[in-house]
């Protein structure tokens, strides 16, 4: 054998280290638009953003259909979802009502001065809150009560995470208890840059009075993010895989069962292909199963709700995830049987007998057990991991990957 030490290895070329610096930026920053498509200054990845504006404004238009706007105070992407008929999706905490005041109150900052108080915004809400149109349909808040206060200040915080307000002075928590006021300043250009619908609002009610007839809430809803599409094989062809795209880099799972006949026909021949795209793009995992597609992000980082997770909840939410696999494999090969909301609080009563020591005080209450099993429905559903049928729950397959499989032995072969 030679006493010659080993050649060093060569080192990498500085055109290949560039090239791996730019396209981990380009990650970097397209993940940082699907966590949050409103970016202002201040936010750590715009910068990388506007470096990389071409290439993510291609990739955008080609892959989902949505566009990218840039401007001196923000980023924006206009992401348009896929469908409108998911009742888990929106903003955590917030009812009809708090969506209705979070659109008055961005209307009344709009007309607003450079700076406002939060007092003088409750003021000129309720002068907003006086139409007759919104008392006729059962709008009503006088913030008077601590409660209609404390949606006030829920709006104002989910503004200020958007960099819509700026705090100056004051704490939102003084103005609930009546004991001080709070000083924002108003950035109208990330205001502008809030709504994402690809038509106003008030341009569908136009149309919808012209029309002499109020369209339903649904088609509404829908005109909010209709776009236009080709009449052609290959303008639908394009709709469609844009449909596809937008739920699987919005969605946790994509199910077959949940296309449509045109969309499984793409699929069928480009499903390994798109996915990988997608994935490489965002620095995800391509998970391709019999039943559909996931998108996994390795680091967790690109989804707003996490299993597994810490706390009495999270622990709650598994358990019952469990039960329900367990329910599952012992019915199969038939359907997966339907569970209603008080079974499921049974069952968690039962789980808190056996695991409530290490459970919060509160949780271990008579009674907790509904609102705990609800909100593990609840949890399941935005996770695409079961799905309503009526007032039940029905398992979906992903579920299975968050519960324990039977143990098996290991073979004398498996040991060696």
């Amino acid at each position: 054998m030679s006493d010659q030490p080993p050649l060093p290895a060569e080192p990498p070329r500085l055109a290949d280290v560039l090239d791996r610096q730019r396209d981990e930026e380009r990650e970097r920053a397209l993940r940082a638009l699907l966590m949050r498509p409103l970016l202002a200054e201040g936010h750590p990845q715009l910068a990388l953003v506007r470096r990389h504006a071409p290439y993510l404004r291609d990739w955008f238009a080609r892959e989902t259909g949505w566009a990218l706007r840039i401007e001196r105070g923000c980023a924006r992407l206009y992401k348009r979802p896929a469908a409108v008929d998911d009742a888990t999706r929106g903003l955590p905490g917030f009812d009809r009502d708090r969506y209705v005041l979070l659109c008055l109150a961005c209307a009344v900052l709009e007309r607003a001065d450079m700076q406002i108080t939060l007092r003088a915004l409750g003021e000129r809400l309720l002068e907003a809150i006086a139409d007759p149109d919104l008392a006729a349909r059962g709008f009503a808040f006088t913030f008077e009560p601590v409660r209609e206060r404390r949606a006030l200040v829920q709006i104002c915080r989910y503004l200020l995470e958007q960099s819509v307000l700026s705090r100056v002075a004051g704490d939102e928590e003084a103005y609930v208890n009546r004991s001080g006021d709070v000083l924002y300043d108003v950035n109208r250009r990330v205001l502008a840059a809030l709504p994402a619908s690809s038509r106003g609002a008030s341009w569908i009610a136009a149309i919808s009075e012209r029309a002499e007839q109020a369209a339903p809430f649904d088609a509404r809803l829908a005109a909010l993010i209709d776009e236009y599409v080709p009449d052609s094989s290959e303008g639908r062809r394009t709709a469609a895989r844009h449909r596809i795209a937008r739920r699987l880099l919005d969605d946790p799972v994509l199910y077959h069962d949940a296309l449509s006949e045109e969309e499984r026909q793409y699929l069928a021949t480009q499903r390994g292909p798109m996915s990988a795209r997608l994935a490489q793009g965002a620095g995800l995992d391509v998970e391709l199963r019999g039943e559909g597609i996931a998108l996994v992000d390795p680091d967790s980082a690109l989804s707003d709700e996490q299993l597994p997770s810490v706390g009495t909840e999270g622990h709650a939410t598994l358990l019952v995830a469990q039960y329900l696999a367990d329910a599952a494999r012992a019915a199969a090969p038939a359907a997966p049987p339907l569970h209603s909301l008080p079974e499921l609080a049974a069952f968690v009563r039962e789980a808190a007998d056996r695991y409530g020591r290490h459970w919060r005080k509160a949780a271990r209450e008579p009674g907790a057990e509904t609102e705990l099993a609800a909100q593990a429905v609840h949890r399941l559903a935005r996770l695409a991991l079961v799905h309503r049928v009526g007032d039940a729950v029905q398992v979906r397959p992903a579920l299975f990957r968050y519960a324990l499989r039977d143990a098996e032995p290991a073979s004398q072969q498996a040991l060696l």
